[in-house]
C-alpha cells in the first residue's frame, strides 16, 4: 500500500496527527487507504463523509445500514469499509450521477426510509483553494507538485467542506425469481434480469467474446 507523501502508512498517520484527527478515524482512514491501495483524495474526503453520516444517524458499530453512492469513483470504497455496505451484501447501490455524495439509512419495513445525505458543498470549497482546484479538475492542479498540499488541506478541512440533509429514499424489496436458461449461451440467469428470451451477456450487456 502506498500512503502518505513518502509512500508509507506511517507518513499518512503523521499527516493526520498534525491535523488533529481522532485516533478512531485515523485507524479507519489507514484501513480504507489499504483497501483502496492508496490514500487517494476522494478516499480521504469520503472517510469524513461516511464518518459524519454515521454520526448523524446515531449508528453504532455493527449497525446494519444501506448506502447509495452518487459516483463510482473512490467514494464507494468508503461506504464498503466504514459502513459495511457492499455490492456483495446488496446494501450498496452506485448511481453514476457524477456528484460526490452519499446517503445512508437504516432498514425499513415500509416502501421508503428516512436517510442522511452528505455531499461536498461547492460554496464551502472556496475556503480551501487546493481542494477546490482539484475538485474542479482544473488544468492548474499539478498532481505531482500539489499532492502533498492537497492531502494536508483535506485533513485540515475535514467536515468543513461538507453539508448534509435529511432525505427519503425508496426501499427495494427482495424479488422472487426463478432461473431461466438463455438459448444463445446455454447459461442460466434470474428471470427478472433476462432481456426477452436472452441473457444480458448475449444482449445489451455484452462485454466479451469467446476466443
Amino acid at each position: 500500500m502506498q500512503s502518505g507523501q513518502d509512500g508509507s502508512s506511517e507518513a499518512l498517520a503523521a499527516a493526520m496527527k498534525r491535523s488533529g484527527i481522532s485516533s478512531p478515524l485515523m485507524e479507519q482512514i489507514v484501513r480504507l487507504s489499504a483497501f483502496h491501495t492508496s490514500p487517494a483524495p476522494g478516499i480521504l474526503i469520503g472517510a469524513f463523509m461516511v464518518d459524519w453520516a454515521l454520526e448523524l444517524l446515531g449508528a453504532r458499530p455493527g449497525t446494519k445500514l444501506y448506502g447509495v453512492c452518487e459516483t463510482p469513483k473512490c467514494l464507494p470504497d468508503a461506504l464498503q469499509v466504514m459502513a459495511h455496505c457492499t455490492t456483495g451484501n446488496n446494501r450498496l447501490r452506485v448511481v453514476p450521477i457524477g456528484k460526490f455524495a452519499i446517503t445512508l439509512n437504516a432498514p425499513s419495513e415500509t416502501e421508503s426510509a428516512e436517510a442522511v445525505r452528505v455531499f461536498v458543498d461547492l460554496g464551502k470549497l472556496k475556503k480551501y483553494p487546493t481542494i477546490d482546484t482539484w475538485y474542479a479538475n482544473s488544468p492548474s492542479y499539478d498532481k505531482h507538485a500539489m499532492k502533498g498540499k492537497l492531502q494536508e488541506e483535506i485533513f485540515r478541512a475535514g467536515r468543513a467542506i461538507l453539508s448534509s440533509e435529511r432525505v427519503r429514499v425508496a426501499v427495494t424489496k427482495k424479488k422472487q425469481w426463478k432461473s431461466v436458461t438463455c438459448p444463445c449461451c446455454g447459461e442460466t440467469v434470474p428471470d427478472y434480469l433476462a432481456e426477452g428470451d436472452t441473457c444480458g451477456a448475449c444482449g445489451s450487456m455484452r462485454y466479451y467474446e469467446r476466443i
